[in-house]
């Protein structure tokens, strides 16, 4: 990708598209019901860890170096074996159909013809062969979130394997839903609601441990499936057992954590406290970033998520040690503004940012980012 390649005309209803991410938010809440917007929006608790992310990024100083040719800017990045023209990847983030009618096919769609990896959320409102089928040629990961019946989330993976699905990435920061007020205070469950259906009733295993065939049944059951507080490493190395596709942890903060999924052979690690979403008072990730980075000293990917706005916040996140970067909200937000197109929009305004960045910081490829000087505040 180039700055100026898919140079979007005539979104929606108007050729105008919100320049950055504060303007995108500010216009999409116009847009769509306080319920959906305010779930897509908000923190857990009083949102300070969904403050500490951003503000983290405000810490870090560039200290950028001239008199270097940054006439050709690189930006590819390699990860398991397979080039990619940019170090960004699509978040997994769940229940699209809130934000827009196509939901994840109008991602996926996007994500193809940009060529940036698709990470699937577990609980999608369309299926992971439903996604497949949108884009089968596109580099696409699974998101498995643990479930209270082992041979469901065992299913899922046996699935994304069988439909193109190049690695696994469980979260494991999620063993009980967050304290999010706004989604109590506007009495909105997208899960309730039959939003992250898709997965589910397409999966022979869970459809088949359902007491009966009533909508009431299904939602009892999913919910019952979805939170794990039994989760431990040693199901973290029985999945491994279980798949020959690359197994990635989202939710690793502590240094600690990253040794021991270095121990348990995990192929890569996401950085990430889930946008701020679950447990409150928690290190901002770009905080966590470094001391993370340090203890895998390049063994392993370690792939930046939670906070990711502009293009200097992949830039910064690239020079404290990420190997590929995460990106969430944004895109949502462009799917809820513009659907297929406001996502590729969403994505491109990141993406021309940050290579007008790297010129101005002078490096022209990823390896001269990663030594890059950042002083902390």
């Amino acid at each position: 990708m180039t700055n100026g390649d898919l140079l979007l005309k005539n979104i929606e209803e108007s050729d105008y598209f919100p320049l950055n991410f504060d303007e995108l938010e500010l216009a999409v809440k116009d847009k769509i019901d306080i319920g959906p917007y305010s779930y897509v929006r908000s923190g857990a608790g009083g949102e300070e860890t969904l403050r500490n992310n951003r503000q983290a990024f405000e810490k870090y100083a560039i200290v950028p170096r001239f008199l270097n040719d940054v006439s050709t800017i690189d930006t590819s990045i390699k990860l398991f074996g397979k080039t990619h023209p940019t170090p960004l990847l699509f978040a997994p983030v769940g229940m699209n159909k809130i934000a827009h009618e196509d939901g994840e096919r109008a991602v996926i769609r996007a994500a193809s013809k940009l060529d940036i990896p698709y990470i699937q959320s577990t609980v999608a409102s369309y299926s992971m062969e439903e996604l497949a089928a949108e884009a089968p040629n596109h580099t696409k990961w699974f998101q498995l979130y643990w479930s209270s019946n082992e041979e469901v989330a065992y299913s899922m993976v046996e699935r994304a394997e069988k439909a193109g699905f190049e690695a696994i990435v469980l979260t494991i920061d999620t063993v009980t839903l967050g304290w999010r007020e706004h989604d109590i205070r506007n009495q909105f469950s997208p899960l309730l609601k039959g939003f992250a259906s898709g997965n589910y009733k397409s999966d022979p295993v869970f459809m088949a441990a359902l007491k009966d065939d009533s909508v009431e049944a299904f939602v009892e059951a999913q919910i019952a499936n979805i939170y794990h507080p039994q989760l431990n490493w040693a199901h973290v190395c029985e999945l491994k057992k279980r798949t020959q596709l690359p197994v990635l942890l989202k939710g690793i903060l502590h240094p600690e954590d990253a040794r021991l999924a270095i121990e348990a052979g995990i192929d890569g690690i996401i950085v990430s406290n889930h946008g701020g979403r679950q447990l409150d008072g928690v290190i901002a990730s770009l905080d966590a970033l470094p001391a993370v980075a340090q203890e895998v000293a390049g063994r392993i990917p370690v792939i930046f998520d939670s906070g990711v706005y502009r293009g200097i916040d992949v830039l910064k996140a690239l020079a404290l040690g990420a190997t590929a970067v995460a990106i969430g909200r944004p895109f949502v937000y462009g799917l809820a503004y513009a659907g297929e197109l406001g996502v590729k929009r969403a994505i491109q305004n990141i993406y021309n940012e940050f290579e007008v960045s790297m010129k101005l910081a002078g490096v022209s490829n990823i390896a001269a980012l990663r030594k890059l000087h950042l002083v902390k505040k």
